[in-house]
């Protein structure tokens, strides 16, 4: 009874957050909490603003990780989950498969350029980013996420126990956890019906051993023992002799340089992220195109919820999400984009101060504008002042560049220009 309950409760979870997911990308509505519990972007908050909230959550993670092992990559992950989909249509199965090398120092040169302040390895490597990027029909996405469909096809989630930056360093702390799954060797026939069913090939059933580090903890293996010698929970003591490996040493100092060198890279390159954002016009709440360029994720979360939609994909000019007035502007009563971003580019404001945060600054053509007036009965902050025979006159030092004059001219005599550091007017 025990294991129906975990492997159903955790289906059904699943289930839910999936579909909360793809609700989230369709824009139809957002489940706060669930891409707030995103690690990478949840680390990119908590290095952002430091706020509260988001320590408290990361604290979580780590806790339930610790004390039921990797969880989160089988239910609160939403590329996971879409490996699982893939792989119940293919009824794939997989073999043994063994931690490789690789991906620890691929995860340490993730997390060392997020130390180093820049998301950039991030965008191609974190699962959220890349579910975000292919529901969105990004193509960096949706060309990565075929790659890892194929790998599926083959390997099962080898992404998620092999290539995966942050089921890497969920998996160091689920190696430890209090709760795990095991094999009561006395019981155990090693007939492999429980491996069979293993998404991430986690289970030597020659050996009768459980890798608790490459784990997912999707309980599909539960049940499957007509021995019953399969277990989850706190695993009996046993006695291992300690053994002194000079290896060990050689390759933790090899990781201490390899962090070192991943933060100073990523200092570096951080420096030279920047580009042709400058020019580009960014949502409230993202500060300087120098910080937004090495913060925002690209997860296209923003893009999906804009109700008016003109905040952009990343393009072949601009490297991250953007905000486009040709075909509309940005609604005065509205801050979708702060509450939705979890990683903290765009920081969660209020509606008070989004609409008194400067974005952009509107300016008037004359040679072109006919006196119409329809801007200054349009603009939201009644900033705009016009005699009878005059042109309009726009006060800079209160436009916030919400781009409701412009949307309304009627011969494009106002143009929009951003501002190189957003500002609480």
């Amino acid at each position: 009874m025990k294991m129906k309950i975990l492997k159903y409760g955790r289906t059904a979870l699943a289930v839910l957050v999936g579909t909360a997911c793809v609700a989230a990308f369709a824009g139809k509505f957002y489940p706060v909490r669930i891409f707030d519990m995103q690690l990478t972007a949840l680390l990119q908050r908590v290095m952002v603003d430091f706020s509260v909230a988001a320590v408290i959550l990361l604290s979580l993670l780590l806790v339930l990780t610790l004390l039921f092992g990797r969880i989160y990559c089988s239910t609160l992950c939403p590329f996971g989950l879409m490996q699982e989909l893939l792989m119940t249509v293919l009824r794939r199965k997989t073999g043994v498969q063994k931690n490789l090398p690789y991906k620890y120092f691929l995860a340490v040169a993730v997390f060392g350029f997020l130390a180093g302040g820049t998301v950039v390895l991030a965008r191609w490597l974190d699962p959220y980013t890349l579910f975000g990027s292919a529901a969105t029909g990004a193509w960096i996405g949706v060309g990565l996420s075929l790659l890892v469909a194929i790998l599926v096809c083959f390997k099962g989630r080898f992404f998620c126990s092999n290539i995966c930056p942050v089921g890497v360093a969920l998996g160091l702390l689920s190696k430890h956890a209090l709760n795990k799954i095991y094999i009561e060797n006395d019981k155990c026939v090693s007939c492999g019906l429980c491996a069979r069913k293993c998404p991430t090939g986690s289970i030597d059933f020659k050996n009768k051993t459980v890798d608790n580090e490459t784990c997912i903890k999707c309980f599909k293996c539960l049940g499957q023992c007509r021995k019953d010698s399969l277990h989850y929970g706190i695993k009996p003591a046993a006695s291992v002799p300690f053994s002194p490996a000079r290896r060990r040493i050689l390759v933790s100092t090899a990781f201490a340089a390899f962090i070192a060198a991943s933060i100073r890279g990523g200092i570096d390159f951080s420096k030279a992220a920047v580009g042709k954002l400058k020019k580009a016009f960014l949502p409230a709440g993202a500060g300087n195109p120098d910080d937004f360029a090495n913060r925002c994720l690209n997860c296209n979360l923003c893009v999906q919820n804009c109700p008016m939609k003109i905040i952009k994909k990343a393009n072949e000019d601009y490297l991250t999400v953007h905000i486009d007035y040709g075909d509309n502007f940005c609604d005065y009563n509205c801050h979708k984009c702060s509450e939705v971003c979890p990683s903290g580019a765009i920081k969660k404001i209020s509606l008070a101060e989004k609409q008194k945060t400067q974005i952009a600054l509107a300016t008037v053509n004359e040679d072109v504008c006919v006196k119409c007036g329809l801007c200054v009965h349009e603009c939201p902050r009644q900033i705009i002042r016009k005699e009878p025979a005059g042109y309009p006159e726009i006060r800079m030092d209160e436009c916030i560049g919400c781009g409701a004059c412009q949307s309304v001219c009627p011969v494009k005599a106002i143009a929009m220009t951003p501002v190189e550091r957003q500002r609480i007017l």
